[in-house]
């Protein structure tokens, strides 16, 4: 019992050492607020190590492990941007209370399953497919994107899933880009998630590369409707790709980080 006592009250001490530097660097810069809880935030156990930064890395690789990620060939560091983002989202109460995440990587060849659906509660990969880009950003690797109307090219950035509705492709969900200048015309572009026949094995077969939409994220048929059923609900989005100028808000480790502390230390307590 001592050696635990003694170890909340480390933990205690450097949340809050930490907690004010990190607020004088936010007030600086961001105006996101920290709202987190030991429930909004799972948090599991992580060596005894002093570096808060190597204690966010380790729960970040915990999660990657668990869930068997880099089986399924997601990358690390887009993994991490992703659940910093969704962090940070999370954070400003602008996500519901599902801890699900879906990632997107157009840094891979579009014959690869480059969408992962991932449950941050149970630590659990849901989903790993086919997800088509846009006629305008490239034919098999995406390399152009646009937040510009009828570019037809996908947008990168974090975006929360909006409504649902019946459309041209059938049952889809609208999506809110969060990610000024890259992403925030998604509605107006409506750049949706849709089924679409050629997000499939057998276009694949026959062309080499999967078919492209007009900039929508586009699933294979055949899963469409539980996907979407899984991610309605103000649940977060992340599309990677190879855009050097792309920068987000929402990816601050420093804000993460914060967060992640203030809701261990509440674990520590219980």
């Amino acid at each position: 019992m001592k050696k635990q006592s003694s170890w909340i009250l480390i933990l205690l001490s450097i949340t809050v050492v930490f907690t004010t530097l990190s607020w004088i660097t936010i007030e600086k810069s961001h105006s996101l607020s920290i709202a987190y809880t030991a429930d909004t935030l799972n948090i599991s156990e992580t060596s005894h190590v002093s570096n808060v930064e190597e204690q966010f890395e380790q729960y970040v690789i915990g999660i990657y492990n668990t869930a068997e990620l880099g089986k399924s060939q997601l990358d690390y560091d887009v993994f991490k941007k992703a659940l910093i983002g969704y962090i940070n989202l999370k954070n400003s109460e602008q996500l519901s209370e599902k801890q699900l995440l879906t990632i997107v990587d157009f840094n891979k060849s579009s014959s690869l399953k480059r969408l992962w659906i991932i449950d941050l509660a149970q630590q659990k990969l849901l989903y790993n497919t086919l997800v088509a880009h846009g006629q305008g950003s490239g034919l098999d690797m995406a390399n152009k994107f646009s937040n510009i109307e009828n570019s037809h090219q996908s947008s990168l950035g974090f975006y929360i899933t909006s409504d649902i509705y019946a459309g041209k492709h059938g049952r889809s969900i609208k999506l809110d880009g969060m990610d000024k200048d890259f992403n925030s015309n998604a509605k107006n572009r409506a750049v949706v998630i849709h089924g679409a026949k050629y997000v499939s094995q057998q276009f694949i077969d026959q062309t080499g590369r999967l078919g492209r939409s007009h900039g929508c994220p586009a699933l294979p048929v055949e899963l469409t409707n539980e996907i979407i059923n899984n991610i309605r609900g103000r649940t977060c989005l992340f599309i990677a790709g190879p855009q050097k100028n792309y920068v987000s808000e929402y990816i601050n480790q420093d804000l993460a980080i914060n967060s992640f502390l203030v809701a261990k230390a509440k674990v520590a307590t219980l």
